[in-house]
Parts: C-alpha cells; structure tokens; sequence
C-alpha cells in the first residue's frame, strides 16, 4: 500500500475516540443550553452570581485588575450591541428597502430586533466570565497597573458610549424594547365606543315604547 492510500484512509475512515468524545460533549453542551432558554431571570440570576464570585477574587486577590478591565469592556461592547437595532437606522435613510423603525401611531407595528439577541448576550458575558475566572489562575496574567487609572477610563469610556447611544435613541425614535403590539386609544371627542352607541339605541328604544 502507498503512502498515499494509507493517508486517504486515515481522512476517509472511522473518526476517532477524541472526534467522537468531543462531538458528544458539544451535543450535551447545546442540549443544556436549549432547556436553559425558557428560564431567562434564572440564568441571568447564576451570571450576576457569577460576577459577584469573580469580584470577591480580585479582592481577596488583589490584582489581575487587567483582566476585569478587558472584562468590563467586553461586557460594554455586549450590552451596546443588544441596545442596537438590528439595521442600523442611518444606513436606511435613503433606501425604502427592507425593515425599518415604525416613528408615527397609525404607523405598522413591527418589533425592535436586536443585533445581538438576550439569548447570545447572555451566552458570551457568562462565558467571558469564567474566562476572567481562569485568568486568575495564572500569574501571567497579573499585569502590575494602577487600578483607579483602570476604572476611570472604564467610567469615562461607559458615559461617552452610552450618551452616544442614547443620542442614536433620540434622532431615530426607537425604544430597545418590545412588550407585544401597543394600542391606541382615540381622542375623548372623536368618536363613541360601541357600548355607548349600544346604550343610546336602547334608551332611544324604550323612550319610543313609552
């Protein structure tokens, strides 16, 4: 047999026990995740204890400050995508196509989508998390910096990005939120419901009666 026939056999035979082992776990893996979808304030409730645990570390630890910072500004970039539309408002301006932003009441409701849904929000911030985590296992990680440095970078860079934000909010009228199709009332003067158009058919009724 070639050496050639011999490697065609390697690619084209039975996976191997690692291939197998992990393609196993990964299914175990998304199974979890799947059943975890419904239970949105349970699995936010384990990443905000996850945090805490994490914060206690550092203190108790007293360094890998870099670490939390990088953390802080990944979990910022998460929650700016997730306050984001989908389409990006400004990029539609001149363009009629596909969906866009309702701005008037009579206007078709259409539900705000996010660039980053809450399932993938929550996914990425817990994940980054427990890589924070591990981080503080390794002394290579511990870079010496002086950390109020750290947080008022994080607090300036925190106000600019989400006054910018809120500016995007404001100039295109949207609200990062959808809680089902709203409905409008009418003006008080404009118009009669249909019970009291019901209540003045009848009183006219028995008025003709007497």
């Amino acid at each position: 047999m070639s050496e050639g026939d011999s490697v065609g056999d390697s690619v084209h035979g039975k996976p191997s026990v690692v291939y197998r082992f992990f393609t196993r776990l990964g299914q175990i893996y998304q199974s979890w995740l799947d059943k975890s979808t419904p239970y949105t304030a349970v699995r936010w409730v384990v990443t905000l204890g996850l945090s805490f645990v994490y914060m206690i570390r550092v203190y108790l630890l007293q360094g890998w400050y870099i670490v939390t910072y990088a953390l802080g500004i990944y979990h910022l970039n998460l929650f700016i995508a997730f306050l984001s539309p989908k389409v990006d408002p400004s990029l539609m301006e001149d363009s009629d196509d596909g969906p866009s932003l309702p701005t008037k009441q009579n206007e078709e409701f259409r539900p705000f989508i996010r660039r980053l849904p809450e399932f993938k929000f929550w996914h990425a911030a817990t994940k980054g998390i427990l890589v924070a985590m591990a981080c503080t296992f390794f002394e290579a990680f511990n870079v010496p910096v002086f950390w109020p440095i750290l947080v008022m970078y994080f607090i300036m860079l925190f106000c600019i990005t989400m006054k910018r934000q809120i500016k995007h909010m404001i100039k295109y009228r949207y609200i990062p939120f959808t809680h089902g199709k709203r409905t409008y009332k009418g003006k008080e003067d404009g118009g009669k419901t249909l019970g009291t158009v019901l209540s003045h058919c009848n009183n006219a009724f028995f008025l003709h009666i007497k």
